[in-house]
């Protein structure tokens, strides 16, 4: 039987095909059942109806709607003091626009036992939106294929627009000038950037992942993306906004661990000597279909239309206010037994990162803030004058928010289009659930609960059931669902996929083991990650997982996080699917389905500091069906036992796969759309090495937004330093998917040297151009790989992992894979993105290679390949299991 690398990888973004399989287990292709929450409630003659087209000054019965979201709660506040049933407000369907949030605090609970329900008409029918429609397009003169319209009234900043539901672009392109950082800023080799209209509108980006072929590593840690705008240019003066630059810059090492950051998260400054990796949001970096820019001095919005799209006749969005609900109680008096259904929030932006604060990222969205925030923010106890707790940093906000809170029930609804992070359940909250809801099309992280300020925890909140896809799109270091210090947590059920970056983070303060002290005690304990699906994670970043934890769970193996019958695959970058990171004390990995990732299954193994005696942070992992292949075992407290070498999903027991994902109940919450069909977004990060004389290899990060449509193959362009192509190739996703790179051959070298450009297609077309590669002359690979290193084998019945390190000596090109020679005369040809990226720090490879006789000898002899060929091989024999 082939590596398991080549059962199904695919899986389209509604259909994955564990969900196929469990059709086949006769469980049937589920009709339309929506959840107990959604059934209309009964009407009480308490009842408020809203309508877009009511008015305030009526009373807000089922004849007299009122307008404003406002005025219903008003008019709810008022009628609940009597409550003896539901009080339900009904809005109808339509678009109901705010430039300020809908406030919820105690006053405006349930009582008496009974809730107030917010009933829309449905997700896609019911928008409250924080976006002002931009009208009046006209060509712009002089510049083909450029229109442009006065900016709505009020809309003095925005950092996302919108045609007919589908994010543009801010402009954005290459950095046109050499960079050298200084104190404060940049000198540059020209003063290019000076004569732009408003330099300071400008925001340099920091795009980090690991270093892969000729693609840099910037950012502040292979796992961010910061942001920091320019201040002003003046000739090849660049001076970056503060404290944005210092909070990036200036981070505290230890006196006595140089290159150590009293934070213990990532570098002390930008790597790479401060390069950024492109720049955003300039009049003159309109050069692409789909991107726009805000001319907030000359009140102008500037849009360069997709094929097939008209402005004068699309409904145009300007992302404008930054919150549409905030439901804050406090701690002695909460909001309580409220309840969010079929309704869709779109349209909010987060404005924060375009002033001088900017996004200085530590990790899933948090950032260092203020004049001093790079001194003194979250260093508790570890440098003069640090505050506390240690690593509280400033966490991104939620478009729709709730503190102090219990009883909140979020279902049947919708969050897209938007800025900051969809959801945000803060400190306080209890008791409450988010049920068949889309998180899609959000610029930063899709959901968060709880904190690491040391206030009270959330606890007792249960997500189930929910799509989390297509996310982030702005502020790629976010993930689809953060947890921080929460109790009797539960995320179950629920698909993601189709992420730039982690799946689901749980916990935090587990970095001091990095000095070798315990993790920062934390209230976390008895939280489970159950039952859920995610696959095509980590597209852009890397250094994550599908399931990252890190810090203390709780206070036993009893009470510690439980991460169970997830099944998680399709990994692009580098990373585990299973994180157990920093600190990570008391977490139980038990009998998930984990395959298709770079690096690792499960790990990693850490010291317990909590005492001297040396044992590991205690872990359990048992029962898994996985590739990885460790051998069962109790590394003084790390313990592996019962797990199961899989070679393709039919040794998977199929109930186990069927349970993972959205339940069959609720299976029409995949088919819920946010946006009309278009061209996908760009790759990224696009990377080329030489594959011969006359040809290049090319590998990129996919596009993990595939516009509505699914994406059918990737087109790379070879371009001469004029600009024009000099040849493409194109290639399928499939291929892509199991290869990672794709040769463009037919190149003169006289011609070069060459960039490369990638674009995606789905079934509307073609997306815009990526942003182009380091250039590069092809050249005649000739010196061989050496032998890759520590070959060894982990042994099952009839299928084993062969593992391995990439070879010491790489030669003069690029592994593209490996070859596994087996001694019964198969050959299995290792490709995939793996088989890249784990190159520039020697991380580990493995494959299973299925078909085995058990209790039979085999010897494998494992061999990279390169443009020169294939290397020579090491090999390393085992007994298969009886």
């Amino acid at each position: 039987m082939p590596a398991s690398r080549s059962a199904p990888r695919t899986a389209p973004r509604r259909a994955a095909p564990i969900l196929a399989l469990a059709a086949a287990l006769a469980l049937g292709v589920p009709g339309l059942v929506p959840s107990a929450t959604a059934r209309s409630p009964q009407a009480s003659s308490a009842d408020v109806y809203v309508s877009p087209t009511g008015s305030d000054a009526v009373d807000g019965t089922a004849r007299h709607p009122v307008r404003s979201l406002s005025r219903a709660r008003d008019l709810a506040r008022g009628r609940a003091a009597r409550q003896t049933a539901d009080l339900t407000v009904h809005l109808a369907a339509g678009t109901y626009r705010t430039d300020k949030p809908l406030e919820l605090d105690a006053r405006d609970s349930g009582r008496n036992g009974h809730r107030i329900i917010w009933q829309g008409a449905g997700a896609a029918a019911t928008v409250i939106s924080g976006g002002r429609k931009v009208e009046g397009w006209q060509p712009v003169s002089g510049r083909p294929g450029l229109w442009s319209a006065p900016a709505p009234q009020g809309l003095t900043d925005t950092r996302q627009l919108y045609v007919d539901g589908v994010r543009g672009q801010r402009a954005r392109g290459e950095v046109p000038v050499g960079l050298t950082a200084t104190s404060t800023g940049y000198t540059a080799t020209s003063d290019a950037i000076a004569h732009w209209r408003h330099p300071s509108d400008a925001e340099f980006v920091y795009t980090s992942g690991e270093a892969l072929w000729n693609v840099e590593r910037n950012g502040l840690g292979q796992w961010t993306e910061p942001r920091c705008k320019i201040a002003a240019a003046t000739g090849t003066a660049i001076t970056m906004a503060q404290p944005c630059w210092d909070n990036s810059n200036k981070r505290v090492e230890f006196a006595d661990r140089p290159g150590r950051t009293v934070s213990m998260v990532g570098p002390g400054k930008l790597t790479n000597n401060g390069k950024a990796s492109y720049v955003e949001n300039a009049y003159e970096l309109l050069d692409q279909p789909g991107e726009w820019y805000l001319d907030s001095t000359a009140h102008t919005v500037y849009y360069l239309p997709r094929q097939g799209e008209d402005p004068r006749s699309a409904d145009i969005e300007a992302a404008s206010a930054e919150k549409l609900l905030d439901g804050h109680g406090s701690a002695k008096a909460p909001l309580h037994d409220v309840a969010f259904q079929g309704l869709q929030f779109s349209y909010a932006t987060w404005l924060t990162p375009s002033g001088p604060e900017g996004f200085s990222e530590i990790q899933a969205g948090y950032t260092i803030t203020g004049a001093k925030g790079w001194a003194t923010q979250g260093l508790c106890g570890f440098t003069p004058g640090g505050t506390c707790p240690f690593a509280s940093w400033t966490k991104m906000p939620g478009n729709v928010s709730f503190s102090y809170a219990s009883g909140i029930d979020i279902s049947d609804s919708t969050f897209a289009h938007l800025g900051a992070a969809g959801l945000e359940l803060g400190a306080g909250i209890a008791n409450s659930t988010v049920r068949t809801t889309v998180f899609t099309d959000i610029s930063g992280n899709g959901m968060e609960i709880g904190g690491v300020d040391g206030k009270t925890p959330a606890s007792g909140i249960e997500v189930s059931d929910n799509h989390l896809y297509a996310l982030p799109r702005e502020f790629h270091g976010g993930v689809g669902i953060l947890n921080g210090y929460t109790q009797h947590n539960t995320i179950a059920h629920n698909q993601l996929d189709h992420l730039g970056y982690s799946a689901i983070s749980m916990g935090w303060g587990g970095w001091p083991d990095k000095i070798g002290v315990p993790a920062t005690p934390n209230p976390s304990h008895d939280n489970a990650v159950r039952d859920n699906l995610v696959f095509d994670y980590m597209q852009l970043l890397d250094d994550g997982g599908g399931v990252y934890t890190q810090g203390l769970t709780g206070t036993s193996m009893a009470d510690g996080e439980k991460v169970t019958g997830n099944v998680i695959h399709d990994q692009w970058g580098l990373g585990k699917s299973v994180y157990t990171d920093n600190g990570c004390t008391y977490e139980t990995v038990q009998g998930n389905v984990l395959y298709g990732a770079a690096y690792a299954n499960v790990a990693s193994r850490h010291t317990d500091y909590r005492d001297k005696l040396g044992n590991n942070d205690p872990t359990l992992i048992k029962g898994n069906w996985w590739e990885e292949g460790a051998a069962d075992g109790n590394s003084k407290g790390l313990v592996t036992t019962g797990n199961h070498i899989m070679a393709g999903l039919a040794d998977v027991p199929p109930d186990v796969l069927a349970n993972a994902g959205i339940e069959p109940a609720y299976h029409s919450v995949l088919d819920r759309t946010t946006q009309t069909v278009s061209v996908p977004e760009a790759p990224a990060r696009v990377g080329t090495s030489t594959a011969g004389a006359d040809a290049l290899y090319v590998t990129f990060n996919p596009a993990y937004v595939d516009g509505g449509s699914p994406l059918t193959g990737y087109t790379a362009h070879a371009l001469r330093p004029d600009g024009t192509e000099a040849a493409r190739a194109d290639i399928t996703v499939a291929d892509f998917k199991r290869r990672a790179y794709v040769r463009v051959g037919q190149l003169a070298p006289s011609e070069g040297p060459f960039r490369v450009t990638v674009t995606a297609h789905n079934t509307h077309g073609e997306s815009a151009a990526s942003l182009a590669s380091v250039p590069i002359v092809p050249t005649a690979a000739v010196v061989l790989p050496g032998a890759p290193t520590g070959v060894r084998v982990r042994a099952g019945a009839g299928a084993v992992t062969v593992a391995w390190t990439p070879p010491a000596v790489m030669g003069d090109a690029k592994v593209i894979g490996y070859r596994i020679a087996v001694s019964d005369g198969r050959v299995v040809e290792v490709t995939g993105r793996d088989a890249l990226v784990t190159q520039p720090t020697a991380k580990g490879m493995f494959r299973v290679v299925g078909g085995l006789v058990p209790g039979k000898r085999y010897t494998f002899t494992v061999a990279a390949v390169t443009a020169a060929g294939v290397g020579p091989g090491a090999a390393t024999g085992s007994l298969t299991h009886s």
